[in-house]
């Protein structure tokens, strides 16, 4: 996604990571849904590169994937695949479809594509079996969604989190304000009377899909500035 080596220092993750935002930010294409997406996934791949121990986790799971088997003598064809897609939270709302282009060199017959359908309801960790055709006649690509992190959400399983930034008078009475939903449109949120920076609403029922049927909860982050004054004693 960022284009830079396995080795690459977190300052070059940085400078590759400001490039691409800035080139793909959807103010600067217009608003292109295609940009909206870019921008989402280099979010998501900072977020993991970004972070030491995130990125230690990632390099983790990629040297305990198998390498491809290379067809030639004494060995043996790989038929069965898998491949994580990262999603818009929206997706998994809503419904999409995806492209899955495999470049296999052992095919003689060329590039596979087949089409990956995500029915509205699907829960991030999903897994997609299909079928592969012709020459690799007998194997499956497997593909496994996964929830992609994008302003002003973040993920965890089946549970959203986002901020809220209120005045303090606000946190002081009490009251409603209003945040995003992750289809777009917008959310009531209760405040209660002496609510503390930092303290959290859980609005039941609107977060991603779950397994087993129903939705996770997006735990709304409460913040504002404190008040601190300070001022000359009487008399003084």
């Amino acid at each position: 996604m960022l284009g830079l080596d396995r080795r690459c220092t977190l300052e070059q993750i940085r400078n590759a990571y400001r490039l691409l935002a800035k080139q793909h930010h959807p103010d600067v294409n217009h608003g292109s849904r295609e940009a909206v997406a870019r921008t989402q996934e280099l979010n998501a791949a900072y977020e993991t590169l970004g972070d030491p121990d995130r990125r230690r986790a990632y390099d983790r799971e990629l040297d305990a994937t198998p390498p491809p088997a290379t067809p030639g003598r004494g060995t043996t064809l790989q038929r069965n695949l898998t491949q994580d897609v990262n999603l818009r939270l929206e997706d998994f709302l809503r419904g999409t479809t995806r492209e899955v282009r495999v470049h296999d060199p052992a095919n003689p017959d060329g590039s596979e594509l087949y089409d990956l359908i995500v029915p509205p309801g699907t829960a991030p960790g999903t897994r997609f079996r299909l079928a592969r055709t012709g020459f690799f006649s007998g194997g499956h690509v497997q593909v496994r969604v996964k929830a992609m992190a994008g302003f002003p959400f973040t993920v965890r399983g089946s549970d959203v989190r986002c901020d809220l930034r209120i005045q303090p008078a606000r946190a002081q009475q009490g009251g409603v304000e209003m945040v995003q939903s992750l289809n777009g449109g917008r959310l009531r949120v209760t405040i209660p009377r002496g609510a503390g920076r930092g303290e959290l609403v859980r609005l039941t029922g609107e977060g991603l899909p779950k397994p087993r049927g129903g939705r996770g909860d997006l735990l709304v982050r409460l913040t504002y500035r404190v008040e601190v004054r300070v001022s000359r004693p009487p008399g003084r």
